[in-house]
């Protein structure tokens, strides 16, 4: 498949991005811009699943708690270093999703997207109930972990880097899928799973390795995350708001585009971070999220990029 131009951009533009707090050693900018990384990561991982291939993963988030308590563990018990055990946590959670796909992504449509709630409720109950993680209070830290990275504070930073390396890496393979033979796999089992697999595509194969790919990103955000906050537990790390969120950012930019998830990241998060500083609707955003999800479904399905590239076709190579 021909590529276009969408990196020639979007890279140098995340590149500024995670630079520019390093640059002016502004904290708050930092904090603010590792949760944009964060969401940008997620929401580009999900759309490998659910732009490219049509299944909408409403519990995607369980592979974000997996390898945040795979890393963390690893850490805690056996004082892994922190780059091997986040590794390690993405392999795991890639893994587990290639093997639950084998079963679950023999469904379609909204069961599908019902197995995976009950995917991520089952294993945050089973988490629950083990005492070596901590069962609901979850795990803590001894700051003196933080020594071998230098001291806490040079820590977050190391977390901020991270994250940052992380997203772009992200948006790479994402691209580089998506301009694959087998990206164009992917998309024929979105458009016609059936005629896709007359036509001979693996079409099994290939949906438990896209489910694999999308698990794997976010499970090294979710150790960085976990390292970072120095604790873990059940309901934050397999928070089934969060995974509504992630589908929302997708429908937003758009879904099956690169540019249209990290877009649809960046829009959300700062319309999240207004209404979280306004008193009366501080609390409300998570309905903003399903009213924006409404209006995109309604008005438009293919979201910001789709909106943009039907009227705009130059913009179509830049905004893959």
């Amino acid at each position: 498949m021909q590529k276009g131009y969408t990196l020639f951009w979007l890279l140098p533009t995340l590149i500024a991005l995670v630079i520019y707090p390093i640059i002016t050693d502004n904290v708050m900018l930092r904090e603010t811009i590792f949760l944009i990384l964060l969401s940008i990561t997620l929401s580009v991982s999900l759309n490998i699943i659910l732009g490219y291939t049509g299944y909408v993963s409403f519990g995607h988030i369980v592979y974000y708690g997996i390898g945040a308590y795979f890393a963390f563990y690893l850490m805690y018990a056996y004082k892994v270093n922190l780059i091997a055990s986040i590794v390690l946590g993405g392999l795991a959670s890639a893994l587990i999703a290639f093997v639950l796909g084998q079963a679950v992504l023999s469904l379609r449509g909204a069961i599908f997207a019902i197995a995976t709630i009950g995917v991520n409720e089952a294993v945050k109950s089973l988490i629950n109930n083990i005492s070596f993680l901590g069962g609901a209070m979850g795990l803590y830290f001894d700051f003196s972990i933080y020594d071998n990275y230098g001291g806490a504070l040079k820590a977050i930073w190391l977390s901020y880097y991270l994250m940052g390396i992380l997203t772009i890496l992200s948006v790479i393979a994402a691209y580089y899928i998506k301009k694959s033979k087998f990206g164009l796999g992917l998309f024929s089992i979105r458009e016609d799973q059936d005629a896709s697999s007359v036509l001979g595509i693996k079409t099994k194969l290939y949906k438990s390795l896209a489910y694999a790919t999308s698990a794997f990103f976010p499970a090294i955000a979710g150790g960085i995350f976990a390292f970072k906050a120095g604790n873990i537990e059940p309901s934050g790390a397999f928070n089934l708001v969060k995974s509504i969120e992630m589908i929302v950012m997708v429908m937003l930019g758009g879904y099956g585009s690169v540019a249209g998830s990290a877009l649809g990241a960046l829009i959300y998060e700062k319309i999240k971070g207004m209404l979280l500083v306004m008193p009366y609707v501080k609390d409300l955003h998570l309905a903003v999220s399903g009213l924006i999800l409404l209006i995109i479904v309604q008005f438009a399905p293919s979201g910001i990029v789709g909106f943009l590239t039907k009227y705009f076709k130059n913009l179509q190579k830049v905004l893959e």
